[in-house]
């Protein structure tokens, strides 16, 4: 009668550890068809140049990037970079991109500030900023000389910039005020420099906050281009 009693619990006992695998394997096939389901959307392996603007911890805004070769700025590939870079600049309506910025390590910067953006800023802060407009600007392999080192709270001042623009041809720029500035930021993104290396400590702030507390805690953070 024992041995009946041992082997029906075996019995059970094995019985049940089938029913858990059989409901372990079952799960793991509806979460992987979950997966699956929320991932069929995306795009498949996306490639560089991106059309979103790469974030602080990725390893490409951490290296130095590399010439452009003169007789590849007309090709396909160098275009498409200057094309993203000027799509990136109106779709997150920035002045200033740099190409690691969108996933390539090549030295090419695009700036832009049109007169129409003049009416988005109050007259104080432009002034302040010293800001100007400027047209759609490329410069690849840029070398910058400045030509004031006095130093204020905003640490650029006047830079003369010069390069190669889309089209192969020697550009010069001088510039001051908030358009040396942007330069030097873009010139630091291809040196594998970002703003938080050189930013006076403790000056640190979200624009979001509020908005983090009045949601508490709950808020969601698009890093694609503006819609």
């Amino acid at each position: 009668m024992i041995r009946n009693v041992k082997t029906a619990c075996l019995l059970l006992t094995k019985e049940n550890m089938s029913l858990h695998k059989h409901a372990s394997k079952r799960s793991f096939t509806l979460k992987k068809i979950a997966h699956m389901y929320r991932t069929f959307w995306l795009p498949k392996n996306p490639k560089p140049p991106y059309d979103h603007i790469c974030q602080i911890g990725d390893p490409v805004l951490r290296n130095k990037a590399e010439l452009v070769k003169p007789d590849d700025i007309k090709s396909e590939k160098i275009q498409l970079v200057i094309k993203k870079l000027r799509k990136a600049l109106k779709g997150y309506d920035a002045a200033g991109v740099a190409a690691p910025q969108i996933g390539v390590p090549l030295r090419i910067f695009a700036v832009e500030f049109p007169e129409f953006k003049k009416k988005e800023i109050n007259k104080e802060t432009y002034e302040l900023w010293e800001m100007s407009t400027f047209p759609f600007k490329v410069f690849i392999n840029p070398e910058i000389k400045v030509v004031d080192y006095k130093k204020i709270v905003f640490p650029e001042s006047c830079e003369s910039v010069k390069g190669l623009n889309e089209n192969g041809e020697k550009v010069e720029w001088s510039c001051r005020g908030w358009a040396a500035r942007i330069c030097q930021h873009e010139m630091d993104h291809l040196d594998g420099k970002i703003y938080v290396d050189s930013m006076v400590k403790g000056t640190l702030e979200f624009p979001l906050w509020q908005k983090i507390n009045y949601h508490s805690g709950r808020l969601y953070l698009l890093y694609s281009p503006h819609k």
